[in-house]
This record gives structure tokens, C-alpha cells and sequence, in this order.
């Protein structure tokens, strides 16, 4: 359920998913500077991030 959660919260925002999986990591800031730069990027990040960090 919380990998659902991370994945709709990444959606909408994609660095609050990034946040609740990484925490104020390197990840993180390269998120918020993909979204300032367009939705996209940043959404692609946020997924490839849930989709290739270990289970938390």
C-alpha cells in the first residue's frame, strides 16, 4: 500500500514521492530541479527513483 501511496503522491508532486522514498538526499534536489524545469523530467526521475531504490 505505501509503494501505491509513493506512486500517486509521485503523480501529483513528483518530489514528495521522491522525498517519502530517498528523504533529503542527492535524489531529492535532482528532482526538484527536473520539476522547476518541466513536469516531465521530473515525473520520469520520481518513477525510475521508486522503481530502482531497495524497499524501505
Amino acid at each position: 500500500m505505501a509503494d501505491f501511496l509513493r506512486v500517486v503522491l509521485s503523480i501529483i508532486i513528483p518530489p514528495v514521492g521522491v522525498f517519502f522514498k530517498v528523504g533529503f538526499g542527492m535524489h531529492f534536489w535532482i528532482n526538484i530541479v527536473l520539476t522547476i524545469l518541466g513536469y516531465i523530467p521530473g515525473l520520469v526521475h520520481a518513477i525510475w527513483v521508486l522503481a530502482t531504490h531497495g524497499r524501505n
